[in-house]
C-alpha cells in the first residue's frame, strides 16, 4: 500500500465522464425463479436477499453494515451479502450502497447476468481530515458474479465507483454504464489497486485515474482512460495496445493458463451449488460471455460449512472423509494446522474469513496441490512466530498434474496491523503448476503491533514448484527477499511491491557484505526459465537515514533474452523519504532516489 502517487493524465478522465451519460437499464435477470428446496445455514453474518424482499429492507441492511465497516480497518466483524437470481432496484428507484472492510457482495446466479442490480455498489475515498481523502487503505472487500445497470441519484457520485487499493477484487462483474476506479469527488484521491478478472464493462470507458497500478485479466472493455505507473492487461478484449513505458501499458493478447475462482450459485430448484470453472489455455475474454462458464458443479451439501467456533480437529475430520470446505464469516483461531489431504478439494471463504495460528503453527497445509482450489481467505499471523502461514504442497518437488492445477484466488496474508503477528514466510508453493490469481502478502506498515522488531517477517512468497503462474502478485514490506522464485518455468504477470519502510539502519538491512538491502523479487541462480511482465518495486524509507537497495530484481543473467519485460522502480515522497533503489534489475537500470522522486525508472527488457 502506497501513500503517494505521481501525476496522472486528467484529459482522458474528462473525456470518459462526458461520454458516459448514456447507459442501459434494460437488462433483466435471466435466471429461473428460485425455489426453496434447501437453504444452508451460512451463519448470522451472511445476508441472502431475493427480489421479493422490499427494497427498503435490503437498503436498510446494507447501509447498516456499511456504516459499521467503512472505517473498520482492523475490526473483527466479517460479512457477506448474497443476491439470489432476479432484478433489484430500478432506473427510477435504484439500489445504491457502499461496502466497507471485510464485506463480500456476490450474485447467486450461474451467470453474472442472472442477478441484476439497477443502481450501484460503491467504494469511495476515506477522509481523514480536510484535503486528506484517499483510497489508499481501501482493502479487503469484493464484488462478484452479478450485473450492474448503473443508475444513481445524480451529483458527483453518478456512476459505479470502485476506489480501492489491494485485496479488493472485481470478478465476474458485468457493468453497463460509467465505471471509475478512483473517487475524484474528494481529494487528493490517491489509490493503489487493483485487480479485475472475468468481467465486462459496457457503455463507458473505465476511468483508471489516479490508480498507480492495476492488473486486468480475461475481461472485455469499451476503453481505458489512462495509465500512471504500471497498468497490465492479460487476455483482455479492448485493452490498450502494448506501449510501456510511455504510456506504461503492458498488454498480453492471451493469458497462458487460467482457472477462474469457484463461486456459489442457486439453481432453479433452489439448490445451492458451487461451480468449479475449468482450466483454460491461451484464453481471452470472459468465460461467460457466450454461454455458461465451462467447468463442473458440486452440490453445497458436499461441503462442511465451518463456523469460527469449530475446532481444527473437527475441520480436519471433515476434510479427511472427503468433504470440501466453506468458511463462513469470522475469525478462526487455530491451535494446529488445517490439513487438506485430498486432491481436488475446494476451500471457499465467504466474507473474508480470517485464519489465525495461536501456537506458532502453520495455519493450513495442502498435502498435494493437484486440483485444490482455495479462494476468498485471509491468513493473519499470530503472536508466536509461524514458519509459514500457508503451505501449498507438502514438500518441494511435488509433481502435481499440469492438466489439473491447484489454484489460489483472492488469498491474502497479513503480518501485524490487526493484532501483533510474526511469521517467517507467508506463502510457500511447493506443488508444480499452481496458479496464483490475486495474492496480496502484506507486512503491515501501520496499525497494531507494527515495528521492525515487532511484526517480523522475512519473505512474503516462496515458489518452489515448477511451471507456477501468477497473475496479480502484490507483496509488500517484508524484511528480506519479498519473493523468492526457485521453480523452473514460472511466469509472473504483474508484480507490485513496496520495500519495507522501517529498516533502522543500512547495517540492519544487508543481503550480504557489500550488497545493500534485499531485492524485492529474487529468481534463484539455478533457474533457467522464468518470464515476468509488468513488475514494479517502490521505496519509501522513512526512518530519517539513507537506506539503499542495490537492486529491486535479482535474476540469473543467463535467462533467455527478454525473459523480463516492463520493469520499474520508483522513489516515493521527496519530503519524507530517504535513500532509494540503485538499479532496477541486477546492475541494469538507473537509480530511484530523491533526485528523481515519483518518476518511474524503467527497463523494457532483460537480459
Amino acid at each position: 500500500m502506497s501513500r503517494f502517487v505521481s501525476r496522472f493524465t486528467l484529459v482522458g478522465i474528462l473525456v470518459a465522464l462526458a461520454a458516459s451519460t448514456a447507459f442501459s437499464t434494460a437488462a433483466l435477470a435471466e435466471g429461473s425463479p428460485v425455489g426453496t428446496s434447501w437453504r444452508p445455514d451460512l451463519g448470522p453474518n451472511v445476508y441472502v436477499f431475493n427480489p421479493s424482499m422490499p427494497q427498503s429492507a435490503i437498503q436498510a441492511t446494507v447501509n447498516a453494515v456499511a456504516n459499521q465497516q467503512i472505517s473498520n480497518q482492523f475490526g473483527t466483524q466479517r460479512y457477506a451479502f448474497l443476491f439470489e437470481p432476479g432484478a433489484y432496484g430500478s432506473a427510477t428507484h435504484p439500489l445504491n450502497f457502499q461496502i466497507g472492510y471485510y464485506t463480500s457482495v456476490a450474485g447467486l446466479g450461474l451467470s453474472p447476468n442472472d442477478v441484476v442490480i439497477n443502481g450501484s455498489v460503491d467504494v469511495y475515498n476515506q477522509c481523514f481530515g480536510p484535503g486528506n481523502c484517499t483510497a489508499l487503505d481501501n482493502f479487503w472487500r469484493s464484488l462478484s458474479n452479478l450485473t450492474i445497470n448503473v443508475a444513481t441519484p445524480g451529483g458527483c457520485y453518478f456512476g459505479e465507483f470502485w476506489a480501492v487499493s489491494q485485496a479488493a477484487p472485481l470478478r465476474r462483474v458485468h457493468v453497463n454504464g460509467f465505471t471509475t476506479l478512483m473517487d475524484y469527488c474528494t481529494g487528493p484521491s490517491f489509490a493503489s489497486g487493483g485487480f479485475i478478472a472475468d468481467s465486462e464493462f459496457d457503455a463507458s470507458t473505465v476511468v483508471n485515474g489516479s490508480q498507480q497500478q492495476w492488473v486486468t485479466r480475461n475481461s472485455k472493455l469499451d476503453g481505458w482512460t489512462n495509465a500512471v505507473w504500471n497498468q497490465v492487461f492479460s487476455g483482455v478484449v479492448g485493452a490498450p495496445p502494448q506501449s510501456f513505458p510511455s504510456p506504461p501499458y503492458t498488454t498480453l493478447s492471451t493469458s497462458p493458463v487460467t482457472r477462474e475462482a469457484p463461486y456459489l450459485y442457486v439453481d432453479g430448484a433452489g439448490n445451492y451449488n458451487v461451480r468449479i470453472p475449468g482450466v483454460q489455455h491461451d484464453s481471452v475474454g470472459t468465460t461467460w460471455g457466450s454461454g455458461p462458464t465451462p467447468g463442473s458443479t458440486i452440490p453445497l451439501d458436499r461441503f462442511f460449512l465451518a463456523r469460527p467456533t469449530d475446532s481444527v480437529q473437527m475441520i480436519n475430520t471433515q476434510l479427511a472423509i472427503g468433504k470440501d470446505l466453506l468458511f463462513t464469516p469470522g475469525i478462526y483461531h487455530l491451535d494446529r494446522s488445517i490439513r487438506v489431504v485430498h486432491r481436488d478439494t475446494v476451500v471457499i471463504g465467504l466474507g473474508f474469513p480470517t485464519l489465525v495460528p495461536d501456537q506458532g503453527n502453520t495455519s493450513m497445509v495442502v498435502e498435494d496441490g493437484t486440483g485444490v482450489n482455495l479462494s476468498g481467505i485471509m491468513f493473519d499471523a499470530g503472536p508466536d512466530n509461524s514458519p509459514e502461514l500457508l503451505q501449498m504442497g507438502a514438500g518441494p518437488g511435488q509433481h502435481s498434474l499440469a492438466g489439473d492445477p491447484g489454484s489460489l484466488h483472492d488469498v491474502f496474508f497479513r503480518i501485524g496491523g490487526a493484532t501483533p503477528g510474526r511469521a517467517g514466510t507467508s506463502l510457500v508453493v511447493n506443488s508444480d503448476n499452481v496458479i496464483l490469481d490475486n495474492v496480496w502478502a502484506w507486512r503491515a506498515d501501520h496499525g497494531n503491533g507494527v515495528g521492525w522488531t515487532n511484526n517480523t517477517a522475512d519473505t512474503g512468497v516462496v515458489v518452489n514448484g515448477d511451471n507456477v503462474t501468477a497473475y496479480g502478485l502484490f507483496v509488500e514490506h517484508y524484511q528480506k527477499y519479498e519473493v523468492i522464485w526457485n521453480g523452473n518455468g514460472g511466469t509472473d504477470i504483474f508484480f507490485q511491491n513496496e520495500m519495507p519502510y522501517d529498516p533502522p539502519s543500512q547495517a540492519a538491512w544487508m543481503e550480504a557484505p557489500g550488497v545493500d538491502g534485499w531485492a524485492a523479487f529474487k529468481v534463484a541462480s539455478g533457474v533457467t526459465r522464468f518470464t515476468g511482465y509488468g513488475m514494479g518495486s517502490y521505496s519509501f524509507f522513512n526512518q530519517g537515514v539513507n537506506i539503499y537497495a542495490a537492486h529491486a530484481f535479482e535474476v540469473p543473467s543467463g535467462l533467455p533474452a527478454s525473459s523480463l519485460r516492463d520493469l520499474l522502480t520508483i522513489f516515493l515522497d521527496a519530503t519524507r523519504g530517504s535513500g532509494g533503489i540503485l538499479h532496477v534489475v541486477n546492475d541494469a537500470g538507473g537509480s530511484s532516489t530523491v533526485a528523481n522522486p515519483d518518476v518511474p525508472v524503467t527497463v523494457v527488457a532483460y537480459p
